[in-house]
């Protein structure tokens, strides 16, 4: 089997990090960020899938600023949106496979179960929305995909909310955290192994035709923001920390420019029974994020 070309856009990405990591067995990596692609640019997209000619492009780059989406609908958009489009028509035109990463925020958060793959969407956010619009180009492309929605990413690198009360923590004694709002803690190390899993599966099968798709791809079990934040905390050492308190709040109380969804558990097992993997409970998780962040 000839060595496969594979592309990683959003190199430097609490994601696309960690998949320069996971998939480098599976191929020859070619890993670009801005400026090196301009996803707002279609026409520096297309020169460099020109350049380099992938056989499987990885799209670990998105606009995640969630509030700031609000205020610039145009910038997230290309980004979120428009770009991911282009490289769907790419992989469709070129035989080409490619991997992309969604969102939790595409649901309205009414649910009261954890939202399957076929669940409607109704996004809240500018975010949500462009995310959202991003999967159906995708699909309706016709290309050679995998789709890998996500949920409350974190890791020991980047700008997340792991580290954000880490910081707090070592300065503040008491932190308001959020608690009306359920979601999946997920590391980026974790989605970055089980896309390698899967990848290697498609890349080695005789029918590749049988796992492709949309999959939801988050930790096991669920949390609150608040909860979340007293794992963070408790995981410090003793003396790193200056919180003694952790206190919950509602979202009213932590008003925000985008509306986020008050429940976005997402049930995975449509993942771990194609892919045959295992996704670890997200406090056992949290414990290996917290030893990798005490040492970077």
């Amino acid at each position: 089997m000839a060595t496969k070309k594979i592309l990683i856009i959003g190199k430097s990405g609490q994601v696309g990090y960690q998949l320069r990591r996971t998939v480098a067995p599976l191929g020859h990596i070619t890993a670009l960020e801005y400026p090196e692609i301009d996803l707002c640019s279609p026409s520096s997209i297309r020169a460099a899938l020109g350049q380099i000619k992938p056989d499987v492009i990885l799209n670990a780059a998105a606009y995640t600023a969630v509030d700031k989406a609000q205020s610039d609908e145009e910038r997230a958009t290309q980004l979120n949106a428009q770009a991911p489009e282009i490289l769907a028509h790419y992989a469709k035109d070129n035989d080409a496979l490619l991997v992309h990463y969604s969102t939790d925020y595409v649901f309205d958060g009414k649910g009261t179960r954890p939202y399957v793959e076929t669940d409607k969407v109704a996004p809240l956010s500018v975010y949500g929305k462009t995310k959202a619009t991003a999967d159906q180009a995708i699909q309706s492309s016709g290309c050679k995909h995998l789709i890998f929605r996500l949920c409350w990413v974190y890791g020991a690198r980047g700008q997340n909310f792991f580290l954000t009360m880490r910081k707090l923590a070592r300065c503040r004694e008491e932190l308001k955290v959020v608690s009306d709002q359920w979601g999946c803690p997920t590391g980026a190390r974790l989605i970055a192994e089980a896309t390698a899993l899967a990848l290697t599966q498609v890349l080695q099968s005789k029918s590749p035709e049988l796992f492709y798709g949309l999959y939801h791809l988050a930790a096991g079990g669920s949390a609150n923001w608040h909860q979340f934040a007293q794992k963070i905390v408790d995981g410090m050492p003793a003396e790193e920390r200056k919180c003694k308190v952790v206190t919950p709040i509602t979202t009213q109380d932590y008003p925000t420019a985008a509306v986020r969804p008050a429940y976005s558990v997402m049930d995975c097992s449509k993942m771990e029974r194609t892919f045959g993997v295992s996704l670890p409970h997200w406090e056992t998780l949290l414990q290996l994020v917290n030893e990798e962040a005490s040492e970077v």
